[in-house]
Protein backbone atom coordinates (compact mmCIF):
# COMPACT_ATOMS: atom_id res chain seq x y z
CA UNK A 1 0.00 0.00 0.00
CA UNK A 2 1.50 3.33 -1.03
CA UNK A 3 1.55 6.49 1.07
CA UNK A 4 -1.39 8.12 -0.75
CA UNK A 5 -3.61 5.07 -0.11
CA UNK A 6 -2.69 5.14 3.60
CA UNK A 7 -3.61 8.83 3.81
CA UNK A 8 -6.90 8.23 2.00
CA UNK A 9 -7.71 5.22 4.19
CA UNK A 10 -7.02 7.10 7.43
CA UNK A 11 -9.01 10.13 6.34
CA UNK A 12 -11.92 7.90 5.26
CA UNK A 13 -11.74 6.01 8.57
CA UNK A 14 -11.94 9.31 10.45
CA UNK A 15 -14.92 10.48 8.39
CA UNK A 16 -16.69 7.13 8.83
CA UNK A 17 -16.06 7.14 12.57
CA UNK A 18 -17.38 10.69 12.85
CA UNK A 19 -20.51 9.78 10.89
CA UNK A 20 -21.13 6.82 13.17
CA UNK A 21 -20.58 8.72 16.40
CA UNK A 22 -22.55 11.82 15.43
CA UNK A 23 -25.50 9.69 14.30
CA UNK A 24 -25.48 7.50 17.41
CA UNK A 25 -24.28 9.83 20.16
CA UNK A 26 -24.79 13.34 18.80
CA UNK A 27 -22.33 16.01 17.81
CA UNK A 28 -21.30 17.04 21.32
CA UNK A 29 -20.62 13.49 22.52
CA UNK A 30 -18.54 12.66 19.44
CA UNK A 31 -15.25 13.66 21.00
CA UNK A 32 -12.01 13.70 19.05
CA UNK A 33 -10.64 10.89 21.24
CA UNK A 34 -13.70 8.71 20.54
CA UNK A 35 -13.44 9.44 16.82
CA UNK A 36 -9.75 8.50 16.82
CA UNK A 37 -10.41 5.32 18.80
CA UNK A 38 -13.21 4.19 16.47
CA UNK A 39 -11.08 5.04 13.41
CA UNK A 40 -8.17 3.11 14.97
CA UNK A 41 -5.74 6.00 14.70
CA UNK A 42 -3.83 8.06 17.25
CA UNK A 43 -5.76 11.18 18.34
CA UNK A 44 -3.00 13.42 16.96
CA UNK A 45 -3.54 11.86 13.51
CA UNK A 46 -6.86 13.72 13.21
CA UNK A 47 -4.98 17.01 13.14
CA UNK A 48 -2.94 15.91 10.14
CA UNK A 49 -6.17 15.97 8.11
CA UNK A 50 -8.45 18.42 9.91
CA UNK A 51 -7.87 21.70 11.71
CA UNK A 52 -10.33 20.96 14.50
CA UNK A 53 -13.61 19.19 15.18
CA UNK A 54 -15.63 21.79 13.26
CA UNK A 55 -13.40 21.31 10.20
CA UNK A 56 -13.88 17.54 10.50
CA UNK A 57 -17.68 17.90 10.70
CA UNK A 58 -17.74 20.38 7.80
CA UNK A 59 -15.58 18.05 5.70
CA UNK A 60 -17.84 15.12 6.49
CA UNK A 61 -20.90 17.19 5.58
CA UNK A 62 -19.45 18.22 2.22
CA UNK A 63 -18.30 14.67 1.48
CA UNK A 64 -21.75 13.26 2.23
CA UNK A 65 -23.47 16.12 0.40
CA UNK A 66 -21.35 15.41 -2.68
CA UNK A 67 -22.27 11.73 -2.56
CA UNK A 68 -25.92 12.71 -2.11
CA UNK A 69 -25.89 15.01 -5.14
CA UNK A 70 -24.20 12.41 -7.35
CA UNK A 71 -26.95 9.99 -6.39
CA UNK A 72 -29.76 12.55 -6.64
CA UNK A 73 -28.89 13.68 -10.16
CA UNK A 74 -27.93 10.39 -11.80
CA UNK A 75 -29.91 9.90 -15.02
CA UNK A 76 -31.15 13.50 -14.82
CA UNK A 77 -30.71 15.76 -17.84
CA UNK A 78 -31.74 19.40 -17.96
CA UNK A 79 -33.41 18.91 -21.36
CA UNK A 80 -36.11 16.66 -19.86
CA UNK A 81 -39.63 18.01 -19.35
CA UNK A 82 -39.91 19.60 -15.90
CA UNK A 83 -42.16 16.98 -14.30
CA UNK A 84 -40.08 14.07 -15.64
CA UNK A 85 -36.84 15.70 -14.49
CA UNK A 86 -38.28 16.37 -11.06
CA UNK A 87 -39.60 12.82 -10.86
CA UNK A 88 -36.14 11.38 -11.57
CA UNK A 89 -34.55 13.61 -8.95
CA UNK A 90 -37.28 12.95 -6.38
CA UNK A 91 -37.07 9.17 -6.75
CA UNK A 92 -33.27 9.26 -6.62
CA UNK A 93 -33.43 11.26 -3.41
CA UNK A 94 -36.02 8.86 -1.98
CA UNK A 95 -33.79 5.90 -2.86
CA UNK A 96 -30.79 7.62 -1.29
CA UNK A 97 -32.65 8.37 1.93
CA UNK A 98 -34.03 4.84 2.16
CA UNK A 99 -30.83 3.01 1.17
CA UNK A 100 -28.07 5.19 2.55
CA UNK A 101 -29.61 5.61 5.95
CA UNK A 102 -26.49 6.67 7.89
CA UNK A 103 -25.64 9.39 5.39
CA UNK A 104 -29.26 10.55 5.12
CA UNK A 105 -29.58 10.67 8.90
CA UNK A 106 -26.43 12.77 9.14
CA UNK A 107 -27.65 15.20 6.46
CA UNK A 108 -30.97 15.47 8.25
CA UNK A 109 -29.17 16.37 11.47
CA UNK A 110 -27.20 18.99 9.57
CA UNK A 111 -30.45 20.44 8.23
CA UNK A 112 -32.00 20.60 11.70
CA UNK A 113 -29.13 21.74 13.89
CA UNK A 114 -26.32 24.28 13.66
CA UNK A 115 -23.55 21.64 13.61
CA UNK A 116 -22.07 22.86 10.35
CA UNK A 117 -20.89 26.41 9.83
CA UNK A 118 -22.38 28.91 7.41
CA UNK A 119 -19.60 28.54 4.84
CA UNK A 120 -20.04 24.76 4.63
CA UNK A 121 -23.83 25.14 4.50
CA UNK A 122 -23.52 27.59 1.60
CA UNK A 123 -21.13 25.22 -0.19
CA UNK A 124 -23.57 22.37 0.44
CA UNK A 125 -26.37 24.29 -1.28
CA UNK A 126 -24.29 24.35 -4.47
CA UNK A 127 -24.72 20.58 -4.62
CA UNK A 128 -28.44 21.12 -5.19
CA UNK A 129 -27.95 23.46 -8.14
CA UNK A 130 -29.50 21.19 -10.80
CA UNK A 131 -32.71 20.99 -8.75
CA UNK A 132 -32.72 24.72 -8.10
CA UNK A 133 -32.18 25.37 -11.82
CA UNK A 134 -35.04 23.01 -12.66
CA UNK A 135 -37.35 24.87 -10.30
CA UNK A 136 -36.34 28.23 -11.78
CA UNK A 137 -37.10 26.89 -15.26
CA UNK A 138 -40.44 25.52 -14.01
CA UNK A 139 -41.36 28.86 -12.43
CA UNK A 140 -40.46 30.74 -15.63
CA UNK A 141 -42.61 28.34 -17.67
CA UNK A 142 -45.50 28.65 -15.23
CA UNK A 143 -45.40 24.95 -14.31
CA UNK A 144 -44.78 25.28 -10.58
CA UNK A 145 -45.88 27.88 -8.08
CA UNK A 146 -43.66 30.97 -7.93
CA UNK A 147 -42.44 30.23 -4.42
CA UNK A 148 -39.06 30.39 -2.75
CA UNK A 149 -36.86 27.37 -3.46
CA UNK A 150 -36.82 26.78 0.30
CA UNK A 151 -40.60 26.42 0.31
CA UNK A 152 -40.49 24.13 -2.74
CA UNK A 153 -37.88 21.99 -0.97
CA UNK A 154 -39.91 21.96 2.24
CA UNK A 155 -43.00 20.65 0.46
CA UNK A 156 -41.33 18.16 -1.86
CA UNK A 157 -38.00 16.85 -0.55
CA UNK A 158 -38.06 17.43 3.18
CA UNK A 159 -41.04 15.10 3.80
CA UNK A 160 -38.78 12.23 2.69
CA UNK A 161 -36.75 12.72 5.88
CA UNK A 162 -39.91 12.28 7.94
CA UNK A 163 -40.88 9.16 5.97
CA UNK A 164 -37.38 7.75 6.49
CA UNK A 165 -37.60 8.38 10.22
CA UNK A 166 -40.96 6.64 10.64
CA UNK A 167 -39.83 3.75 8.44
CA UNK A 168 -36.72 3.32 10.60
CA UNK A 169 -39.02 3.02 13.62
CA UNK A 170 -41.11 0.43 11.75
CA UNK A 171 -44.23 2.60 11.97
CA UNK A 172 -44.67 2.66 8.22
CA UNK A 173 -43.26 1.03 5.12
CA UNK A 174 -42.64 3.16 2.08
CA UNK A 175 -43.33 0.50 -0.55
CA UNK A 176 -43.56 1.27 -4.28
CA UNK A 177 -47.24 2.21 -4.14
CA UNK A 178 -46.68 4.57 -1.22
CA UNK A 179 -43.64 6.10 -2.94
CA UNK A 180 -45.78 6.80 -6.01
CA UNK A 181 -48.40 8.44 -3.81
CA UNK A 182 -45.74 10.43 -1.96
CA UNK A 183 -44.24 11.63 -5.24
CA UNK A 184 -47.65 12.63 -6.58
CA UNK A 185 -48.37 14.50 -3.34
CA UNK A 186 -45.04 16.32 -3.62
CA UNK A 187 -45.74 17.26 -7.25
CA UNK A 188 -49.31 18.32 -6.48
CA UNK A 189 -48.03 20.57 -3.69
CA UNK A 190 -45.98 22.72 -6.08
CA UNK A 191 -47.56 22.44 -9.53
CA UNK A 192 -49.82 25.16 -10.87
Amino acid sequence: MNQQEKVTDKKKALLDATLNLVNNDGFHKASMSKIAKLAKVAPATIYLYFENKQDLINSLYLTVKSSFSEYAFKDYRDDLPVKKGFEIIWYNIADYKLNKIDEATFLSQCDNTPIIDATAAEEGLKHLQPLLDLWEKAKEEGIVKPLSNYILYAYTIYPLSFLLAIQQKSYYSLNDEMRQKAFQSAWDAIKI
